[in-house]
């Protein structure tokens, strides 16, 4: 039975700027912040930054992991709070992941709370999922 507190196993994932552009071709999503460093530079960032979408993306791959079917999700959201910048080299930028199980509702759902970082900071602010459960 899943109860309040319970932790979903959590999840590290590298993001490298070969994922950035990979992601970049799937989504559409060109923005030079997210593949030219020097721009990303002249808009005031610290250099590259990964998509917000993408760092979404694996937030949300630790409830997939953990129900193994996406179709249980109900609701997902986050605000994005910070950038993942991610360094030109071979390691990329490490993003951890965690959940909790924030809430068990008497519908039959459930509430998972996300964190997401980035050099032990916050990056995903209010990240949560309200599950079915079997």
């Amino acid at each position: 039975m899943t109860a309040v507190g319970d932790e979903l196993p959590p999840l590290t994932v590298q993001v490298t700027r070969k994922d950035l552009v990979r992601y970049a071709g799937a989504a559409l999503d060109f923005n030079p912040i997210h593949w030219n460093e020097p721009f990303a530079k002249e808009v005031g960032l610290p250099d590259v930054i990964a998509h917000g979408m993408l760092t979404m993306a694996f937030a949300g791959r630790v409830i997939t992991d953990w129900t193994g079917d996406p179709g249980k999700i109900l609701d997902y959201y986050v605000r994005f709070t910070r950038p993942v910048v991610v360094p030109n080299d071979d390691k990329g930028a490490t993003v951890e992941l965690t959940g909790k199980v924030g809430a068990v509702n008497d519908d039959g759902t459930l509430r998972v709370d996300i964190t997401a970082k980035f050099e032990g900071k916050t990056v995903l602010g209010k990240a949560q999922a309200v599950l079915r459960l079997p």
